[in-house]
């Protein structure tokens, strides 16, 4: 009888998650998490990513929880939902987007998703054939090219430039579209960077993408979390110039990141993603893919979004407001890093390594692994978002941990520094 030691199984574990999983966030954030000191009795200081839920003061409103107290007592929210949402929510989340839009959408241009996450998975899914490319910003968040290489389509990079307040490289966006390019993508308020695109640049990004005729993916999930000199414009203004997709959840705005309730929106007055069979994809795509966010949380959604009050919009704009002065102010302190541009809406800044003024790190990703360990304070190294040594800062927590992080940051250069 044959060794059964020697024979082989039929199942194989796919070579490209192997490859994939360590250019994630997420994969960076655990390798940096272990990499703290378990022994070091100081609070670790996660100014790595986006969720200031934790937070006291990052609390969501009371009505927002009301909102899923009275969803689950009105036993109406119990069974599975509709594949595109429940009607009310979808129809709430177009309204929700009109305040902000000179035509009128409505909830059957509304489709309910697993968080913004899986409405990025829906649109790229229905649009990347074999043989397309799709344009991606550079930084950028990780997913949309993480997600183009697990499927074998090419992703083009433009960069967005620094030195312009992180707008859009469209004369680099042209050179890279061919015929076989489908869309290109833009993240406004900007995740990593802190930015957000004026008025007459979104308009130029429309005319550029009419040009070449190819749609506008418009990730608004920081949507009005916007607290610098340059008001928040939607994509979506632009809709009559050029078909957009807008992606958005309740994550950010909210503070409600656990919630998983997204959306996807096509805000195309034209007509145009109808008639060329993309709205008829989506609906076939989302057919025989997992249900939306749970249908409690949908059911929570008219009363968040219409009963929030600008109070606590206030509120959370005025703490990240404070935040990013603290940031900005702190950063000017430690020689090492450099911030070329105050945030002005997100969570988030990108700020510039200089590896050459300290003795013993080299790149970003030594940098973030050492401060990890010696400090434990986490922060994300930029060649996960693109950016070789960048960093990417989160200041979306406590103003005293912001300080103390920063503070923490600014004793390991000392440490580091060459002498």
């Amino acid at each position: 009888m044959e060794n059964e030691s020697t024979k082989k199984w039929g199942f194989q574990v796919h070579q490209r998650f192997k490859t994939e999983s360590a250019i994630t966030l997420r994969a960076a954030l655990t390798s940096l998490t272990e990499n703290i000191d378990q022994n070091d009795s100081r609070p670790t200081i996660p100014l790595g990513h986006g969720d200031p839920s934790v937070f006291p003061s990052f609390r969501t409103a009371n009505v927002v929880e009301d909102a899923i107290i009275d969803a689950v007592r009105s036993t109406k929210f119990n069974c599975y939902g509709p594949f595109f949402g429940i009607l009310p929510a979808r129809r709430a989340v177009a309204d929700y987007l009109n305040g902000d839009l000179p035509y009128t959408l409505s909830p059957d241009d509304v489709y309910l998703t697993l968080g913004c996450k899986q409405a990025i998975t829906v649109i790229l899914s229905v649009l990347l054939r074999p043989g397309a490319n799709i344009l991606l910003p550079r930084p950028g968040w990780p997913y949309y090219e993480t997600f183009t290489r697990q499927n074998n389509v090419e992703a083009r990079l433009f960069d967005l430039l620094p030195e312009k307040g992180w707008e859009v490289d469209l004369d680099a966006v042209e050179a890279l579209a061919d015929k076989n390019t489908v869309a290109m993508v833009i993240i406004n308020p900007g995740n990593p960077c802190g930015n957000v695109f004026t008025y007459q640049h979104l308009q130029k990004i429309a005319e550029t993408a009419r040009k070449l005729r190819i749609m506008v993916i418009s990730d608004e999930v920081y949507d009005h979390l916007t607290f610098g000199n340059t008001p928040y414009v939607r994509m979506g203004v632009f809709g009559s110039t050029v078909p957009v997709i807008t992606l958005g959840s309740i994550s950010k705005r909210w503070i409600v990141p656990g919630w998983r309730l997204g959306w996807l929106v096509t805000c195309d007055p034209n007509g145009i993603l109808q008639k060329s069979g993309v709205v008829d994809s989506i609906k076939e795509y989302i057919n025989i893919t997992s249900n939306p966010a749970a249908t409690l949380i949908q059911g929570a959604v008219p009363q968040i979004l219409e009963k929030t009050e600008e109070a606590f919009y206030s509120k959370i704009i005025d703490i990240l407001r404070v935040a990013a002065d603290i940031c900005y102010n702190r950063i000017k302190e430690i020689p090492c890093i450099y911030c070329l541009n105050k945030p002005e809406g997100s969570m988030f800044v990108m700020v510039k390594l200089n590896p050459s003024l300290l003795e013993d790190i080299n790149d970003d990703m030594e940098f973030c692994l050492k401060l990890a360990k010696e400090e434990s304070v986490i922060v994300l190294p930029g060649i996960v978002v693109g950016m070789n040594n960048w960093l990417r800062i989160t200041f979306a927590v406590e103003p005293s941990a912001l300080e103390d992080g920063l503070g923490r940051i600014k004793a390991f250069y000392y440490r580091h520094a060459k002498k």
